[in-house]
């Protein structure tokens, strides 16, 4: 095969390489919600971290806070968030759950039954993506793609 005939595919197997490892969600703003009337303000990038890795039950302004993941989601959101990969998060939690420290968040199948929660609880908190928003949910933080 031709120097020619080689840089000619080049541009199609960059194509299927990144196509394959494309994920939607990744490329989605996420937004942290919480219940309309919750008392929970607006977070930072460190407290949104802190809540879902379990460091934080408690908001500086005293409210409780219960953190409520989406499974389909959990990977973009880890990554963007704190720059780990699932394997990192899920060591992690394995590690406090064997020192008894605290447990995982729940994990709901989609947005829509994380929502659900967060609309019938007001210490909840989740993240969904933004087109799933309900429009009733507070959002607290956006992390963008």
């Amino acid at each position: 095969m031709s120097k020619f005939m080689t840089l000619k595919f080049v541009p199609v197997l960059v194509a299927v390489i990144v196509g394959s490892t494309f994920n939607p969600a990744c490329a989605e703003q996420l937004l942290v919600v919480a219940h309309p009337e919750s008392m929970i303000g607006p977070l930072s990038r460190e407290q949104v971290a802190h809540v879902f890795l379990g460091r934080l039950k408690r908001l500086p302004n005293g409210e409780p806070v219960t953190a409520v993941e989406v499974e389909s989601l959990r990977e973009p959101f880890y990554r963007r968030l704190i720059g780990r990969d699932i394997s990192e998060i899920n060591a992690y939690w394995a590690r406090l759950r064997f020192s008894g420290r605290t447990q995982p968040p729940p994990r709901l199948p989609s947005s829509k039954d994380a929502l659900a929660v967060v609309l019938a609880d007001r210490n909840a908190v989740t993240y969904v993506e933004a087109e799933a928003l309900d429009p009733r949910a507070k959002v607290l933080w956006r992390l963008e793609p």
